[in-house]
């Protein structure tokens, strides 16, 4: 079968992050035989034109759209996608089987199934039952019920299931080196799933909570592909907890600086997990920034998100990266329930204290159903449990509403090292225009602090 893979994603800020969901999906794809064509309109000029031009050129009898986020996650100034990813799906309507999946699709699936009128969704992970309905598709008869797809107008599907080997993404449709010169690293995945319970997160969701690893000598041998071939020198492994299960990441690490592939890298860090022989390894395998999901300073804060660690383990994680010259950042999120004046004090304090290369942060915290979060905001009456979600909606603590975004810009406007988008304090679209100019690697909260400096 001829089928056309899209990805939908066209955010380029902070950077163009390269469609790994597809890139997974591309391998099994093949393997069944089938002929793929891509069509990424991140950096499309004129996307009705592409679309139109691609459909013509290869005349697919299934066309495959990825849908990465559904908005920028970013209060007060956030972006929906919506729109623009429905526009996708009508210019592919009836040239072909449209089927949408992905992890932005697989947060809203009823909702957004009704609202983009595609033929099939595929909720969770792809790689096993795509394939099903695809050969489901071209046998020509009824299609049966399959584990986490969607079809007709009810809105009901079986649960998704998780696969159950991670492959080995293929990225040979893709224009990986674009991704390199504009976004100034490639990406990684290392496992699937997380165990952990704050209160706001989807992971567990979209992924399932037990931890899935990949074999080490597969990712091995994927960083010396992309290395060799693409000429790729930095990486960001886009694992939700790089440091978790510590033993695997230290595994990892080891096999990665016997390899000597010659890559740098970064990854998001549980600061409970941090040990110094772990960091030691890190930085012995190329690692030069880690980024904390922090979340808070406040003890009372980081207990009400439902948080793994502590204050101490802020603190202790911090001095590892100190006394190993390793760069670090703690991302914040602000306005989460119970949050005050004086908690948000506390989150200031705490990072004067352990002083980061970088703080990013955000005011207020994105709702989706089926978390802790969702559920209190219905309890507390900030919201009606069966209004949906496609346009972003935000916890901001009642005591807060009006005040919040004044006072972590006032606070944050006079430290050099926070970054907060929502509020363009120290980043701004014109900013990271600039930045692509030059050929960054790594983070851009980087080279921000030593712009500060």
């Amino acid at each position: 079968m001829n089928i056309l893979l899209i990805s939908s994603n066209r955010e380029m800020s902070p950077y163009p992050v390269f469609p790994l969901g597809l890139a997974f999906l591309a391998s099994p794809l093949r393997a069944a035989g089938h002929h793929l064509q891509l069509l990424d309109l991140c950096f499309s000029a004129d996307t009705g034109r592409d679309i139109d031009e691609a459909l013509a050129r290869f005349a697919p009898e299934a066309i495959v759209i990825s849908i990465r986020n559904i908005d920028n996650v970013t209060w007060p100034g956030s972006r929906s996608y919506v729109a623009g990813i429905r526009e996708v799906v009508d210019r592919c309507r009836d040239r072909g089987t449209v089927i949408v999946g992905g992890s932005g699709f697989s947060l809203l699936p009823a909702e957004l199934f009704r609202y983009l009128g595609a033929d099939y969704g595929v909720i969770g992970e792809g790689e096993e039952v795509l394939i099903q309905l695809i050969q489901a598709l071209a046998a020509g008869g009824p299609i049966p019920p399959l584990p986490g797809v969607l079809s007709g107008d009810s809105g009901m599907f079986l649960p998704p299931l998780p696969v159950a080997r991670i492959g080995t993404p293929n990225r040979s449709l893709f224009d990986v080196g674009r991704y390199r010169r504009e976004g100034g690293m490639a990406n990684v995945q290392t496992k699937r799933g997380c165990p952990f319970t704050c209160s706001y997160c989807t992971y567990p969701l979209l992924e399932g909570r037990s931890v899935r690893l990949r074999p080490v000598g597969g990712i091995i041998a994927e960083l010396r592909e992309l290395a060799e071939r693409h000429g790729i020198d930095y990486v960001y492994f886009v694992d939700d907890i790089f440091n978790y299960p510590p033993g695997f990441a230290l595994e990892l690490c080891r096999a990665m600086a016997g390899a000597d592939i010659g890559i740098q890298w970064s990854a998001f860090i549980n600061p409970a997990f941090m040990t110094r022989e772990l960091l030691t390894a890190m930085v012995a395998a190329g690692c030069d920034g880690v980024e904390f999901g922090t979340d808070s300073g406040s003890p009372a804060m980081l207990q009400s998100l439902g948080k793994s660690f502590h204050t101490g383990h802020i603190r202790e994680s911090s001095r590892l990266c100190r006394d190993l010259g390793v760069d670090f950042a703690h991302y914040l999120l602000f306005g989460g329930p119970g949050e005050s004046a004086e908690t948000v004090a506390e989150s200031f304090s705490l990072m004067d204290e352990v002083d980061p290369t970088a703080i990013i942060a955000m005011t207020g915290i994105r709702i989706y159903p089926g978390t802790p979060l969702h559920a209190q905001a219905v309890a507390e009456g900030m919201l009606q449990a069966d209004v949906p979600l496609l346009e972003p909606v935000f916890y901001i603590s009642p005591s807060l509403k009006e005040s919040l975004c004044d006072m972590v810009r006032e606070k944050a406007l006079s430290r050099k090292n926070w970054i907060v988008p929502g509020l363009e304090v120290n980043m701004s679209d014109a900013m990271l225009e600039a930045l692509r100019r030059f050929s960054v690697r790594g983070p851009l909260w980087k080279l921000i602090r030593r712009r500060t400096r």
